[in-house]
């Protein structure tokens, strides 16, 4: 059975922009297995960051056809539970990953990141790109 990863924003902004990287080669493998799963923050800050109407036409019409996971009332206090117990241990992650996070870690997902702050995230797991051949 395969995995469900959460590609995050700073991977997806490599493959949009770059489409012979190494990285956008493997989100294009995990794309064929079906293996990538959206979620609302990763879509929301993807499109903040597009300046051209139809390259933000394009992108969605991209993401349309990936799985959608939604937040609950009851994920988002995790989020918030979660940042501040970070919070009171001195550290500080954008509240927009730590909601990633915490739905990654509720549903037993990874997130396929270049970010080194998801690894302060409790019981959440790291995807590593494996080799492919």
């Amino acid at each position: 059975m395969s995995i469900g990863i959460i590609v995050d924003t700073s991977v997806w902004i490599d493959f949009f922009n770059h489409p012979q990287a190494p990285l956008t080669l493997y989100v294009k493998t995990l794309l064929r297995n079906r293996q990538v799963i959206l979620v609302g923050m990763v879509l929301a800050e993807i499109l903040q960051g597009i300046k051209n109407p139809k390259e933000a036409s394009t992108v969605q019409q991209s993401l349309e056809k990936l799985p959608f996971l939604e937040m609950t009332r009851e994920d988002w206090k995790k989020a918030g539970d979660l940042s501040a117990t970070l919070r009171r241990k001195g550290l500080t992650i954008p509240l927009s990953d730590l909601i990633i996070g915490a739905l990654a870690v509720k549903e037993s997902l990874e997130i396929l990141t270049t970010d080194p702050h998801f690894k302060k995230i409790p019981g959440l797991k790291i995807h590593q790109p494996q080799a492919s051949g």
